[in-house]
């Protein structure tokens, strides 16, 4: 049984127990709780594994793998109605990242992504058919471990042909206690802007997570070191319209419209980054919220009229 189309009522409660039984600090415990068993790479060099009930179902790849496929433009399409309004079909092979329900672009708008992104297992639950349907084997899979749990749960053989790259949570590490915020800012390969959001400039040992899952991406694509990162359909302000691929009689619920303020502080925390790494930034997106940080309108993929 799946309880508002959500995850199954079963890992709800298992949610709620973990918490309860292993307190605030180990509450996360939950997200490969049971079963899964993540060997991750140590360094660029190496592969781990995925292990689900004591069998390996697929490999972990670092980071890496994405920088050297990544070219001198990355762009971030997330599913905001906005992307109705640009020409995501011109973007190059090896460009895009798809966030979510963004990958029903794929194949017939955008054939060849650099990656999709999936941090909220709830995703999988509703949307697994489109996952199977739509991402390709060999495509960059940046997942959650709560994602990989629920793929492992749904159809372990699907990622055995995907090369996935953990999305770890740096407040919240895979298989350690939760960390406190004067831990974050301790670590030397997260910048923190004073004000209690972060960026990190290593992935592969964590993400400083924002409350969407373009945050961590960002992330990714800075540590790419790419000369653009642009963004499309990352409205916010318009976050409870339907998104471009729903109808409105047919939305999914989004917790991003009361999250926004969350996630553009954890997106402005990476702006001092680009800048000093040279990057561009830009927002395709003529009615978004990252307006607010600085990120004005630029029409270069704005669809003709």
């Amino acid at each position: 049984m799946v309880f508002g189309s959500d995850r199954p009522l079963w890992r709800a409660f298992l949610k709620i127990g973990t918490q309860l039984v292993l307190g605030r600090e180990r509450a996360h415990f939950h997200n490969w709780f049971p079963g899964l068993d993540l060997h991750v790479p140590a360094g660029p060099a190496e592969t781990g594994s995925i292990v689900h009930r004591g069998r390996t179902v697929g490999r972990l790849h670092h980071p890496e793998v994405l920088r050297r496929r990544a070219g001198a433009d990355i762009v971030i399409v997330g599913s905001g109605p906005s992307v109705r309004e640009n020409d995501v079909s011109r973007l190059p092979a090896d460009t895009a990242i798809l966030l979510n329900g963004a990958i029903n672009l794929v194949p017939g708008v955008i054939a060849s992504p650099l990656a999709v992104a999936i941090e909220d297992e709830r995703f999988v639950w509703r949307h697994h058919d489109a996952i199977v349907r739509t991402v390709a084997p060999g495509t960059i899979c940046l997942l959650s471990v709560g994602v990989i749990r629920a793929l492992c749960e749904l159809d372990a053989h699907w990622l055995a042909e995907r090369t996935v790259v953990l999305i770890d949570d740096v407040c919240k590490p895979y298989r350690r206690p939760r960390r406190r915020a004067e831990e974050v800012a301790a670590l030397e390969y997260v910048r923190t802007d004073g004000k209690g959001f972060g960026f990190s400039l290593c992935p592969a040992r964590g993400v400083v997570q924002g409350g969407s899952v373009v945050v961590s991406v960002f992330q990714f694509a800075v540590y790419c070191r790419p000369r653009a990162i642009g963004f499309v359909g990352i409205d916010l302000a318009n976050a409870d319209a339907p998104r471009f691929y729903e109808s409105r009689g047919r939305k999914a619920f989004s917790g991003v419209a009361a999250a926004t303020d969350r996630i553009l502080s954890s997106l402005a925390a990476g702006l001092p980054v680009c800048a000093q790494n040279g990057i561009t930034l830009r927002n395709h997106s003529r009615h978004s919220a990252l307006a607010r940080i600085g990120l004005d309108y630029d029409p270069r993929l704005a669809a003709a009229s």
